[in-house]
């Protein structure tokens, strides 16, 4: 069965995991103390790779290939605007009024930590700090849930409810993700689902709940450097990220500062 597939965690392991998620968010942290226009999304990925670089870990991200035959050349995602994931770091310049996600891995001691943020460069219009808004919401609310005994739909149907009440859309197409040893592991968590199905959570899952939220549409696609995804409409798009471990206390955000 597809949970005999999940790796539960020891306690020793996600202390380690606490350290890879911690480290993950001081990394973030440095980045978007760098966000602002003029900046390139190139230079963002190079504060990250300086920092992890300094504190003897790197990011998982950096040369992955998932078979589409193209590995990923940055250590971070940067993705603005209607780019909802896996954006490429580059020459492309920060303006005024964009809004850009950043997501970051960081391995240490064979462990990953990942999460991401989406935030604004200078002032926002008021839709764009909405939409930001609603995807955190929509993270703080799934976190809640993240106890032994609820199920994968729980939290789904948390996520879209949340995401839908305010007119915006939640992706059925990319899900959150079991972390461990590696970037991607089961069980996948859908960002929709129904209320006590879907599998059920239990004591030692490390998982990467991950909002992507859009405008007017919930369809992507991916362009043709074989990774971004953006909206069809291309309209704003908006993406929050933390690993979570579910424990007998109840959730432990992993990837906090």
């Amino acid at each position: 069965m597809f949970e005999n597939r999940i790796n539960l965690k020891s306690g020793a392991e996600i202390a380690l995991m606490r350290e890879a998620g911690r480290l993950n968010a001081q990394t973030l942290e440095a980045v978007k103390a760098e966000i602002r226009p003029g900046v390139t999304t190139g230079e963002l990925n190079e504060v990250a790779e300086s920092f992890q670089r300094a504190h003897g870990v790197y990011s998982p991200f950096k040369n992955y290939d998932p078979g589409n035959g193209v590995p990923f050349p940055g250590s971070i995602c940067t993705s603005i605007n209607e780019q909802m994931v896996h954006g490429i770091p580059g020459n492309r310049k920060l303006k005024e009024g964009d809004i850009i996600s950043v997501d970051c891995g960081t391995v240490y001691e064979g462990f990953v930590g990942d999460s991401a943020f989406t935030v604004g460069v200078g002032e926002i219009s008021a839709e764009s700090q909405r939409l930001i808004d609603v995807t955190k919401e929509a993270l703080e609310i799934a976190t809640s849930l993240m106890v032994p005994g609820n199920h994968s739909g729980d939290i789904g149907s948390a996520i879209e409810a949340h995401v839908e009440s305010h007119g915006f859309f939640s992706t059925h197409t990319y899900t959150g993700h079991g972390v461990g040893r590696e970037m991607h592991e089961s069980p996948q968590l859908t960002n929709y689902g129904v209320p006590g199905q879907g599998f059920l959570l239990r004591e030692g899952m490390t998982i990467a709940i991950e909002p992507m939220v859009l405008i007017g549409t919930r369809r992507t696609k991916t362009l043709g450097d074989q990774w971004t995804v953006v909206s069809v409409n291309r309209k704003l798009t908006a993406h929050q990220e933390n690993t979570i471990a579910v424990t007998k206390d109840g959730p432990l955000v992993l990837t906090s500062l």
